[in-house]
């Protein structure tokens, strides 16, 4: 049974096809066909959301996955995250949770707050 997707790697935005044995037609340049076989078998995505902040400025922190988590990690990741409670000062890319859902990924802040 073939699976089809549209690659994301670049603006091109091939229409990929992937079949059982991992063969991948459409693809128009080799990073293609690696983002395809990685989605079939190890699906990936970079967290990006919010946490909660005691400051002056804001009531929310941004924040992402220092690199992709697997997909099936998502919600257990988001129910941790959901329940951190962060004070001010906070610098920009400062490790917000370590070792997310037991990814081995960090979780960083996106900006700096200085109270």
């Amino acid at each position: 049974m073939k699976k089809e997707m549209i690659c994301i790697v670049c603006p091109v935005g091939c229409h990929l096809e992937i079949d059982d044995d991992l063969k991948v037609t459409g693809n128009q340049c080799k990073r293609g066909e690696v983002y395809a076989k990685e989605e079939v078998t190890n699906p990936t995505r970079v967290l990006t959301t919010t946490v909660a902040i005691k400051s002056d400025i804001t009531r929310r922190l941004s924040v992402k996955s220092e690199k992709p988590i697997p997909k099936e990690k998502l919600f257990e990741a988001m129910a941790i995250l959901n329940r951190v409670w962060k004070e001010a000062p906070v610098d920009l890319h400062e490790i917000i949770v370590e070792n997310i859902a037991d990814t081995k990924v960090n979780i960083l802040s996106t900006r700096r707050i200085s109270k």
